[in-house]
């Protein structure tokens, strides 16, 4: 597809159609890189979409954890008797 470069204040700019724009899930905001002589648009996907209900959903039902707890919870005699926290200001 071919287009023009348009003057938007001192800045350049393109129009793209809202069809492609759909068609690569493009919404308001795009990541935009440059690789050589190309301009490469990508569609940011929001992460992690739904972890909290999940993670409520999981602790509901009393499942949410530690898989390795007995290997965590006490590694040695060191991690029981001597290890603290301080409180750094």
């Amino acid at each position: 597809m071919k287009t023009k470069v348009i003057k938007i204040g001192n800045s350049r700019g393109i129009r793209l159609p809202k069809v492609i724009l759909n068609q690569v899930g493009i919404n308001d905001e795009l990541d935009l890189e440059v690789e050589q002589d190309r301009i490469i648009l990508r569609p940011i996907h929001q992460r992690r979409i739904g972890w909290r209900k999940a993670f409520a959903r999981m602790a509901s039902k009393s499942d949410d954890g530690l898989l390795d707890a007995d290997s965590v919870l006490s590694q040695s005699a060191w991690d029981d008797e001597e290890w603290t926290w301080d409180n750094i200001e």
